[in-house]
């Protein structure tokens, strides 16, 4: 068997009452299986991307991702293969159109999906749908990407911008935000953090107290805490440790060009997910 794995990536996508949701299946005439929608990655996808366009192919459907739910692994054709899933919630529709690859789809209960679908694995996601909120809402934190160096630079570092690295991390980031839509995109005031967030193509806000120079331990997570609907957040490395552990408790610490997905359930945050670029 090669050591060579395959990565896919997909989403378990619900409607109606959080309480007692519908999800929806597809069947794969190839295999005669009923399973989830999704896919393997092209070559340089982002799997977060890959999950979205996977989705769409398959469905028809466009998606806002939730929170993660465990991989699946498994061998397909003699190969490790590694699938990511996400909840998926429905946020626009197109006709679904039968194909070659996908020829129904079908909204059903949990109940009736833990008796169409075709594999144990799949049964298990249902039960890791069910163990947390299903209804969330992103805020979306990222360190900006690469910039050089701050010793190299010299002119004021806050006009230090993006390198080619963080350009094509920028790049990258543009293809992941859809899955979470953010209304809301708030930048420090410097060049490489507002770099990062600009090729999703909405208005950035500046805000100096995502800066180095004037963040506050109390009041930077204050600011962001009250960003109400999906939000992204971008700041630096000596600030978003502190904003994170303020908002979710948890300690992280994000390389560059890298991201931390809060899910915010009220004025909680339900979970913590980290992301490269």
């Amino acid at each position: 068997m090669t050591t060579d794995q395959v990565l896919a990536a997909g989403a378990v996508i619900w409607r109606g009452a959080e309480h007692d949701p519908e999800v929806a299946l597809v069947h794969r005439p190839r295999y005669a299986d009923w399973t989830f929608p999704k896919g393997k990655l092209n070559p340089g996808e982002h799997v977060i991307a890959a999950a979205l366009r996977e989705v769409r192919e398959e469905t028809g459907l466009d998606v806002v991702l939730g929170r993660a739910l465990p991989p699946t692994r498994y061998v397909d054709r003699s190969r490790p293969k590694r699938v990511d899933y996400w909840v998926g919630r429905v946020a626009g529709e197109h006709p679904f159109v039968a194909g070659d690859e996908v020829d129904a789809l079908r909204w059903v209960s949990l109940g009736r999906a833990r008796e169409l679908l075709t594999y144990e694995r799949d049964v298990g996601l249902l039960r890791a749908l069910t163990a947390a909120p299903l209804a969330t809402v992103p805020l979306v934190l990222v360190r900006h990407g690469s910039a050089g160096s701050r010793q190299d630079w010299r002119g004021a570092d806050s006009l230090r911008p993006l390198d080619a690295e963080g350009r094509a991390q920028a790049a990258a980031l543009a293809t992941v935000l859809p899955a979470y839509r953010p209304a809301v995109l708030l930048s420090s005031p410097s060049l490489r953090c507002v770099q990062t967030l600009a090729p999703y193509g909405a208005d950035v806000r500046l805000e100096p107290l995502l800066s180095e120079e004037e963040q506050d331990p109390r009041e930077t997570p204050a600011l962001v805490a009250a960003l109400v609907g999906p939000a992204a957040v971008c700041s630096h490395g000596e600030v978003l440790p502190a904003l994170i552990a303020g908002l979710s408790g948890e300690e992280v610490r994000l390389r560059k060009g890298a991201l931390a997905v809060l899910h915010r359930v009220g004025g909680r945050v339900a979970g913590v997910e980290t992301y490269g670029l």
